[in-house]
């Protein structure tokens, strides 16, 4: 029976595995609220690593996806704790990443989706639009219509 249960239900990276999972994140969010709480003292830097690792990007690509720039993003990695804008940039770029597996239910084509450009998104990737919240809005909408059925 379980091995039925694993066909017939996919597990997908949760936000918490691409940011690192219990290793990097302490305490280990389990609410929303948590994560509030984490995104207001810090993500680790660790998360950042993880995150780069998971998505398959360097992190020159890392930062400008979130919209950091590169000598800071290196210079919180040395400091070991990205301030509350950063952790919370971080955060809307892995439940982007958790959002696109959810849809197309493959890692690597949700990989791929995010990294190639889109009509729907006036040409661009959806990941270069994660580093603002009106464009992370953007590739969420996407990803619900296509999700639908609705041509995206």
């Amino acid at each position: 029976m379980s091995t039925v249960a694993a066909l017939a239900y996919p597990s997908f990276l949760s936000i918490e595995d691409l940011l690192g999972g219990k290793g990097a994140l302490k305490p280990t969010p389990r609410s929303p609220l948590d994560w509030v709480a984490l995104i207001r003292h810090g993500l680790p830097s660790a998360a950042v690593d993880a995150l780069s690792r998971a998505v398959r990007i360097t992190q020159a690509e890392l930062a400008g996806a979130l919209g950091i720039p590169e000598r800071t993003l290196a210079r919180r990695k040395r400091e070991g704790l990205l301030n509350s804008e950063e952790s919370a940039k971080l955060v809307r770029l892995a439940r982007a990443v958790e959002r696109a597996e959810e849809v197309f239910e493959d890692f690597d084509i949700a990989l791929n989706w995010l990294k190639s450009s889109n009509a729907a998104l006036a040409g661009a990737t959806p990941l270069s639009l994660l580093d603002t919240d009106i464009g992370a809005e953007s590739v969420v909408d996407t990803l619900g219509r296509i999700e639908q059925g609705v041509f995206a």
